[in-house]
């Protein structure tokens, strides 16, 4: 995406959705409730929980959505991944999110144990996959089912060939949406989705959205995760060191400005990745007219 003139366009019938992560203390906690109560008011398609690999948060993710599933009226799904597990342990966590309402889940493969970087492995008695992983969810129960797609190619393809193969192979074994990494060239995103078409796939391919809380952090995320930050990223924030809420500001209007120009492109959904704080969503959804809330809400970018 490249800064426009063009005004950002009113985009009251989007259709979005957040992500979550389980808590890790009883402070997170308290902010992770604070974040669902003032999002669920903009009536997102649904929310999302993510989950260790190899089951490293397997109780919190579980008492998150259950907490969702009987304290909200929000549509709740499961991220679920294969690495360090067994079919039979992967089945034992479908059943138990099944028992506790869940009817959606984000089927991942997962990092590798030793970390994003290490070689991968599967188990000896697991999912080879994300597909297979998909694969055995569709057997297991009629879900939905959402995948991950990567605009800039997962660091671990070999190349884009190989990349939309794999997400072909999610597709083939009943996946019915991808999810995408965030990214923050629209271009690059378009180049993708017409090559997913090109390709046969018609599942929609809901973009990612990344509302930065903290450059410097998201700029090491993205070298691990294969992500690009176009030099206008760092152009816009230059001059605002030291000035959180001009930082939270600019944040916001760069989130708003993208979601405004893919849906001039023709897009609709998107999935945004809310870190568990409210205040920069609300301000992103605000400058795109979709506010369904009063008052003032600040925020901190740094």
């Amino acid at each position: 995406m490249t800064k426009t003139e063009r005004p950002i366009a009113k985009t009251s019938d989007l259709r979005i959705s957040f992500e979550f992560f389980p808590p890790k203390s009883p402070d997170m906690d308290e902010q992770l409730w604070q974040t669902v109560e003032a999002l669920q008011a903009y009536q997102p398609d649904f929310v999302s929980v993510t989950y260790g690999a190899g089951g490293t948060t397997r109780e919190p993710t579980l008492s998150t959505v259950k907490r969702l599933i009987t304290e909200t009226p929000l549509s709740t799904a499961s991220h679920l991944t294969c690495v360090g597990a067994t079919r039979e342990e992967v089945r034992s966590v479908v059943e138990e999110f099944q028992a506790a309402g869940v009817r959606h889940f984000v089927a991942l493969r997962g990092d590798p144990q030793g970390g994003v970087g290490s070689r991968y492995a599967p188990h000896p008695g697991g999912f080879v996959n994300a597909a297979d992983l998909v694969s055995g969810l569709r057997a297991m129960g009629d879900f939905e089912i959402s995948v991950s797609a990567y605009p800039e190619r997962h660091p671990e393809s070999e190349n884009d060939v190989v990349d939309l193969d794999m997400l072909k192979q999610k597709v083939d074994a009943g996946a019915t949406r991808a999810l995408t990494q965030f990214f923050f060239d629209n271009d690059i995103f378009e180049r993708y989705l017409e090559r997913v078409r090109a390709a046969g796939i018609t599942i929609p391919i809901v973009p990612g959205i990344m509302p930065i809380q903290n450059l410097t952090q998201l700029k090491r995320f993205a070298a691990m995760c294969g992500a690009s930050i176009p030099s206008f990223v760092d152009a816009r924030f230059e001059g605002s060191e030291g000035d959180p809420r001009a930082r939270a500001a600019i944040a916001a209007e760069i989130a708003a400005e993208q979601i405004s120009d893919l849906s001039r492109r023709g897009l609709q959904d998107f999935h945004i990745y809310t870190m568990n704080r409210a205040p920069l969503t609300i301000a992103t959804l605000e400058r795109l007219g979709v506010s369904t809330q009063t008052g003032n809400v600040s925020g901190a970018a740094a």
